[in-house]
């Protein structure tokens, strides 16, 4: 009997050897750990987020805040926070004006007058950094006006909010104007009336 018992005792040694303690602990404790929920993110997520909303179902009228230092938009509705954007502004050369501003008037669908590119007569683009009546148009060209989708005009010589490419978010980019993901742009248009406020500061 006590050689089967001694067997007995060693089959079980050598299963609990080659399994897993589990996890969890067996018995409560008031010494427990708990391990609060990590977020990964995936390995594509190489950019970040451009913008955040959540001020559709909000009352009062939206304001924009620009911070130019940190190349971002915060968005108000009633003094609430209801979200917030990057933007790209004017780069060396061409900032962006600071002051509070109202938006003077919206267009859907605009192109700029002043900056642009130069395409000939089957569509190539000569010139893609072109500036209207500066850069040279060789015969059988044209010149055609960068697109400014949900244009927000801020001031009376041609600074304004628009979609826009944000090549680098946190840094400024444009020639002056405020550039919005396009998505962004379209729900500050809907959501901004003409006399909106719009802050900018350095």
């Amino acid at each position: 009997m006590k050689v089967i018992r001694l067997i007995t005792l060693a089959v079980g040694a050598l299963c609990l050897s080659q399994c897993s303690l589990p996890e969890f602990p067996l018995f409560s404790s008031r010494s427990e750990v708990v391990r609060r929920p990590m977020t990964i993110m995936p390995p594509f997520a190489s950019q970040p987020t451009l913008y955040v909303w959540h001020g559709s179902g909000r009352p009062g009228p939206l304001s924009v805040n620009i911070d130019l230092s940190e190349q971002k938009a915060y968005l108000f509705k009633g003094g609430q926070n209801v979200g917030w954007t990057y933007v790209a502004t004017g780069r060396s050369g061409f900032r962006s004006p600071t002051g509070t501003f109202r938006i003077m008037e919206k267009i859907v669908d605009k192109r700029s007058n002043r900056y642009g590119m130069i395409v000939d007569r089957h569509g190539n683009v000569v010139n893609s950094n072109a500036t209207a009546g500066v850069s040279r148009v060789p015969a059988g060209c044209h010149y055609v006006g960068a697109q400014m989708p949900y244009w927000m005009r801020i001031t009376s010589y041609g600074v304004g909010m628009h979609a826009g490419p944000i090549p680098n978010p946190g840094s400024p980019a444009s020639h002056g104007c405020i550039r919005l993901p396009r998505d962004m742009a379209e729900t500050i248009f809907q959501h901004a009336p003409v006399g909106a406020r719009v802050t900018i500061m350095q």
